[in-house]
C-alpha cells in the first residue's frame, strides 16, 4: 500500500481499457508500519498508542505524533494524484473521533463498574480501524482523480452505532452494488459484535478479504504481494533462485501458515476453500505474470518438494521421563498445560521416553517452563529452527532421503524431525544458527532446476 501508484499502475489500471476497470472489489490493508505505531510492533512489541493507553500514559500525544506521520505520509502521495488537503481533513477528523472514543472509554473504565479487559479490547478495535480507514479513503480519492469511478466502503463503522456481525455489516455494504459501473475499495477493517481483532488479531485485513468473497460470490479471490509465492524467501536464497510456485492447493497454505509464513492467514482461506472460491496469489510489480493459484484439489503431476520454508523463532520442549514407556496417555497433561496457557505446538516428536514439542519462542514463558518441571522427570529448553519441504506430491521414496541429504552435505544436524502419513509436510528441527544455510541448501538440492 505504501506504493500505491505502483498499485495503480499495475494492478487496478494496468492494461485495462477503460470499460475494464470494474467487476472487481479492493480490499486495502494499512500502510506500512502504521498497524504498528497504532497497537504495538508485530515483530519488536515497541508499545504503539495502544500500550499507552493500556498503560494509562499519555495517549492523546500519542495520537498527535500518530497524526503527524499520517499526515507525512499523505505527501508522499502527492504525485499520484492524491488531494492532499481532503485527505489531510479526513485523517484528522478520524483521529479526533478516535482520541473522543478512548476518552470515553478511559472515563468508564475508571468507574469499575464495566470489565477492563472488554474496554481494553474495544479500545484495541477502534485503533486497528484507523489506519484501514485512511488508506482506503486515500485510494478512492486517488482512483477517481485518475477518472475511475471508485467508491469508499468504510467498514469500520465509526459512524454508526448499527450492532451487526461482520457478516452482516459486509453484506449491508454491498447489497445492491453495481460492480459493472462501481469499483468499491473497502477498508481491511471490519466492526462487528464478536469483534474482529478478538477473533482474529492481526490477520483481520485477510478475513475482511476472504468474507467479502464469500458474500459477493466471487470467481477468484486475488492477494497482490510484494513477491511471488515461491519455493523458497528470495531475502534467504536471493531473487535468481526463488522460484515462483505456480500452482499448489489449499492443504499447502495451511503448512505454511502453521510456520508463519502465510499465503493467507489460515482463518481466512476456510471459507474460500469450502466455498470452493481460488486464491491466486500475485506479485504487484510483475502483473503481466499469472502467480500462482490455490484450489482444493491441485496435484502436482510431478513428485517433488514445491516450497521450503520454516522460522528460527521456536523453541524446543523436550520431556524424558523413564516412567513414559507403555503408559496410556502420558502427554494429556501436557496438553492441558498446553491449552491452559494458549499454545498450539508446531511439531510433536516421540519416542518410548521422551516428547519433543516445537512452539513459538514468544509462547515459553517462565510459568510454563516451571509448571512442567513440576511434572516431568527431565525437562529441556532449547532455541532451535524448524525448516520445512512441502509439496502436493511428495510421498514418493527418494526425497526425505535426498532432503536428509541436503542437510549433511552442509553439516546440518537434524535434532528432530515429523512427516505424517498424508506426507505434505516434511518437518526437520535443527539449530537455529543453521536456518539460513538449512534453508539455502533444500532450495538447492530439491527445487531449483539443474
Amino acid at each position: 500500500m505504501s506504493q500505491f501508484g505502483d498499485v495503480v499502475k499495475n494492478i487496478i489500471i494496468g492494461n485495462r481499457k477503460k470499460d475494464d476497470y470494474y467487476n472487481r472489489i479492493f480490499v486495502v490493508s494499512a500502510y506500512n508500519n502504521v498497524t504498528n505505531w497504532l497497537l504495538e510492533h508485530k515483530k519488536t512489541k515497541e508499545p504503539g498508542v495502544y500500550v499507552k493507553f493500556l498503560n494509562h500514559e499519555d495517549y492523546d500525544k500519542a495520537l498527535d505524533a500518530l497524526l503527524e506521520k499520517l499526515i507525512q505520509l499523505n505527501r508522499g502521495f502527492k504525485d499520484t494524484g492524491l488531494d492532499q488537503e481532503v485527505a489531510d481533513k479526513f485523517i484528522i477528523e478520524r483521529i479526533q473521533q478516535t482520541k473522543n472514543y478512548l476518552h470515553n472509554l478511559d472515563s468508564v473504565m475508571a468507574t469499575g463498574y464495566m470489565n477492563r479487559h472488554d474496554i481494553l479490547l474495544a479500545a484495541r478495535e477502534i485503533l486497528a480501524s484507523v489506519g484501514e480507514a485512511h488508506s482506503a479513503f486515500n485510494s478512492v480519492n486517488i482512483l477517481q482523480k485518475h477518472g475511475i469511478n471508485a467508491v469508499y466502503v468504510d467498514l469500520c463503522g465509526f459512524n454508526d452505532s448499527d450492532y451487526l456481525t461482520i457478516d452482516e455489516r459486509i453484506h449491508k455494504a454491498f447489497k445492491g452494488m453495481k460492480f459493472s459501473s462501481v469499483l468499491p475499495v473497502a477498508t481491511g477493517y471490519t466492526k462487528g459484535t464478536e469483534g474482529i481483532m478478538r477473533e482474529f488479531d492481526r490477520g483481520y485485513s485477510e478475513v475482511t478479504f476472504s468474507k467479502i468473497a464469500v458474500d459477493v460470490k466471487a470467481n477468484e479471490a486475488v492477494i497482490h504481494k510484494e513477491f511471488h509465492l515461491s519455493s523458497a524467501d528470495p531475502n534467504l536464497v536471493g531473487v535468481d533462485k526463488s522460484i515462483p510456485v505456480g500452482f499448489t492447493n489449499y492443504n499447502v497454505a495451511d503448512q505454511l501458515a502453521d510456520i508463519g509464513m502465510e499465503a493467507i492467514h489460515p482463518k481466512a482461506s476456510k471459507p474460500l476453500e469450502l466455498n470452493g472460491i481460488n486464491i491466486r496469489i500475485k506479485n504487484t510489480f510483475e502483473p503481466e505474470h499469472p502467480g500462482t493459484l490455490i484450489t482444493r484439489d491441485y496435484i502436482c503431476k510431478d513428485s517433488k518438494v514445491e516450497i521450503v520454508s520454516g522460522t528460527d523463532k521456536v523453541t524446543a520442549l523436550t520431556i524424558y521421563d523413564p516412567l513414559m514407556v507403555g503408559q496410556v496417555g502420558f502427554d494429556f497433561h501436557m496438553m492441558e498445560l498446553f491449552n491452559k496457557y494458549e499454545i498450539s505446538y508446531i511439531l510433536k516428536s516421540t519416542n518410548a521416553n521422551t516428547i519433543t514439542t516445537v512452539v513459538w519462542e514468544s509462547d515459553v514463558t517462565d510459568e510454563l517452563i516451571k509448571e512442567l518441571k513440576s511434572r516431568y522427570q527431565n525437562v529441556d529448553v532449547k532455541p532451535v529452527a524448524i525448516v520445512c519441504t512441502i509439496g502436493t506430491n511428495i510421498a514418493k521414496p527418494g526425497i526425505l532421503v535426498k532432503a536428509a541429504k541436503a542437510l549433511s552435505d552442509n553439516s546440518i544436524n537434524i535434532e528432530a524431525m515429523s512427516q505424517t502419513v498424508t506426507q505434505v509436510n516434511m518437518q526437520f528441527v535443527i539449530n537455529r544458527p543453521d536456518y539460513k544455510k538449512a534453508i539455502i541448501a533444500l532450495n538447492d538440492s530439491l527445487c531449483v532446476v539443474k
